[in-house]
């Protein structure tokens, strides 16, 4: 699929800010805890969940669609042999399958897991706090083993904050009796949603939101339960940064108001005219939301280097949003993507729509605004960030953009043509 991209255009109106990508994975993973049926509302349809999926349908459990409600019912036994290897090397969410696989298999395999193209991610975090429950992954050409000859409650550190590793220390620790502390947590916003959920099915877990949490597992889950997926602040930001982009007046509602608040800060000290006013909270019963009300501004380069943190800081999956906004910027911004090998390399692409780049070295590069951006044809960069941002840049470019093989957005976001459209944007799928 291409998009076709008519740029320079104002947008106008509103828009409800979509269900949380990093949430709904997490939490497909999560079911597989639960010998009960699992109803997750407000599901995403995109492609990152559509492959988890079918992942799972391969391995036996029925999966149902009801509208935008995902229905989940784990079978007696499952079968992990027969799993859907193309799905799983698609994605690198199939990881956090190994937190709730090891309470039903102590010897298996896992394909590969693929996802964005960003260079070297190690498993090594999962590694590190799997094993201090008693389990071992050993890294094969392509495919993962894994092993226990029996698990046991600890307390496990991580080396870094990485979501996916709390998230799979926590669904290791979720059915295993007695009492897990996991210490320089990620307190992020998909960690807090599994949290959440798996309180809902009845685990003990204190110190939701912050860098160390206390589980308290039990030994079955068995629960009918209904769970709704809350707000996704990377929806939220992206539609900031498309505002800015096209120099519009955009209210965006209903946003994950927590985990934005350092982005808003950073552009509000660009120059960025704003207000926010109260939404309320999500379903889940967590999640504060706001209504963010963006002005047309005008812009200067953030005097500090623009760079990514663990929560409550800002987002990493909010960075890329600043290579966008810093070519609407009067002066030279400077990002430091400091987690990823290649992701500062993709922001290059920009210079194909008239930005002025100039990457330091793979982390670190340096953005000049104000450029009135022009229009271009670009192959999609395989990596949904990165994508995403080009996609902004082409609304702001005036003329004629293509964006060709765009999967790697539709991983993450729903209707996401339409929703432009239904702003005033100039945009075809083809």
């Amino acid at each position: 699929m291409n998009f076709v991209i008519e740029g320079g255009r104002p947008l106008s109106g509103s828009v409800e800010t979509s269900r949380s990508k990093n949430g709904a994975v997490a939490l497909l993973a999560a079911s597989l805890l639960n010998r009960g049926r699992t109803t997750l509302h407000q599901m995403p349809k995109i492609e990152e969940v559509n492959r988890l999926i079918e992942v799972l349908r391969s391995i036996g459990v029925e999966v149902e669609w009801r509208g935008s409600s995902l229905s989940i019912v784990p079978p007696e036994k499952i079968d992990v042999g027969l799993i859907d290897r193309d799905a799983a090397t698609k994605t690198r969410s199939i990881l956090m399958f190994i937190g709730s696989l090891i309470h039903l298999f102590n010897d298996f395999e896992l394909p590969q897991s693929g996802g964005c193209t960003l260079g070297l991610r190690s498993v090594r975090q999962h590694l590190w706090v799997l094993e201090r429950f008693g389990v071992t992954i050993e890294t094969l050409t392509d495919r993962y083993r894994i092993r226990h000859n029996g698990l046991a409650p600890a307390t496990a550190v991580l080396y870094e904050a990485s979501d996916t590793a709390t998230e799979n220390a926590l669904l290791a620790a979720a059915k295993l009796p007695g009492t897990s502390v996991i210490k320089y947590a990620s307190a992020n916003y998909q960690v807090q949603e599994v949290c959440g959920f798996l309180k809902a099915l009845g685990v003990d877990i204190r110190g939701a939101g912050t860098s160390t949490l206390t589980v308290v597992g039990i030994a079955e889950i068995r629960k009918d339960i209904e769970y709704t997926v809350a707000e996704d602040p990377t929806d939220a930001m992206f539609f900031i940064t498309a505002a800015i982009a096209t120099k519009s007046a955009l209210t965006v509602l209903k946003a994950p108001i927590e985990f934005l608040e350092v982005e808003l800060f950073v552009l509000s000290k660009m120059g960025l005219k704003f207000s926010v006013t109260d939404a309320g909270v999500s379903e889940n019963g967590i999640t504060k939301l706001a209504d963010i009300h963006i002005e047309p501004s005008e812009l200067s380069a953030f005097p500090e280097k623009v760079h990514a943190r663990p929560y409550p800081a800002l987002n990493i999956d909010n960075l890329p949003f600043f290579a966008v906004i810093a070519t609407q910027a009067k002066g030279t911004t400077l990002i430091h993507d400091w987690s990823y090998e290649k992701r500062a390399i993709y922001y290059t692409e920009l210079d194909r729509l008239g930005a002025i780049t100039n990457l330091h070295d793979p982390h670190r590069i340096s953005i000049e605004g104000p450029r009135d951006l022009r229009a271009a044809e670009v192959i999609c960069p395989p990596a949904l960030r990165p994508a995403t941002i080009i996609l902004v840049a082409m609304l702001g470019a005036k003329g004629r953009s293509t964006l060709r093989n765009v999967y790697s957005i539709n991983r993450g976001y729903e209707n996401i043509v339409r929703r432009l459209q239904e702003l005033g944007a100039s945009i075809e799928a083809s």
